[in-house]
């Protein structure tokens, strides 16, 4: 009953490929959102818990507003976001029935590396966001912290998936924060963008349906 809506989610991720340089429109950010709301509800037809199926839903209101143009857009999808990151830390968590802390236990080189890349981001990130600078600030907190909680589970689907969140994550902060719109590589970086997120997400939603 579930695969109908992820296969559906998966058909409108790669319709969108074509438009991750296009210019803001209705149906390009219909196009753009479909696919996490055919995932959050994949997840509660399989009655995969609250939390997960909130994260997979809050992402789909985190794309329709980084879909649009503006500042305010990019606030409100930069909060989805982050109550999505909350969301599957609550969920990670529950599942793991482990404190955050225990990352640095189970994964410790891993959980290692994530909190210097979030503090690197002072570095090479927070100058460059002008006075998005604390949204940022909060949101690399927020994302490293679902990281964080994805390592206290044994490696699978969904640690990869969180994984690769954060990656996708990672090149769309250089995406806007320090390429110009004429860069060489800002065309490939909208589709790597993309293609992580998506796969990260549905990996997420995957390590859930697996148990």
């Amino acid at each position: 009953m579930s695969n109908l809506p992820i296969l559906l989610g998966l058909c409108f991720s790669l319709a969108y490929f074509p438009l991750t340089s296009s210019a803001p429109s209705w149906p390009r950010s219909a196009i753009k959102t479909i696919p996490l709301l055919a995932f959050a509800l994949a997840a509660y037809l399989a009655d995969m818990g609250p939390y997960l199926v909130a994260g997979l839903f809050l992402s789909a209101l985190g794309d329709l507003g980084l879909s649009r143009d503006g500042n305010g857009p990019f606030l409100y999808g930069l909060s989805a976001f982050a109550l999505a990151h909350l969301a599957y830390i609550l969920h990670f968590l529950g599942v793991s029935g482990a404190p955050l802390w225990d990352a640095f236990w189970t994964a410790p080189v891993v959980a290692i590396a994530l909190v210097a890349l979030m503090v690197s981001t002072e570095v090479w990130l927070a100058s460059h966001t002008g006075h998005l600078q604390w949204p940022v600030r909060i949101y690399v907190v927020i994302i490293g912290a679902m990281g964080l909680a994805a390592l206290t589970l044994p490696f699978g689907w969904t640690v990869v998936g969180a994984g690769l969140f954060i990656v996708s994550d990672v090149i769309l902060a250089i995406n806007l924060f320090r390429m110009s719109d004429t860069h060489h590589h800002r065309l490939k970086a909208g589709y790597a963008v993309w293609a992580f997120y998506i796969a990260g997400q549905a990996l997420i939603l995957w390590g859930g349906l697996q148990g």
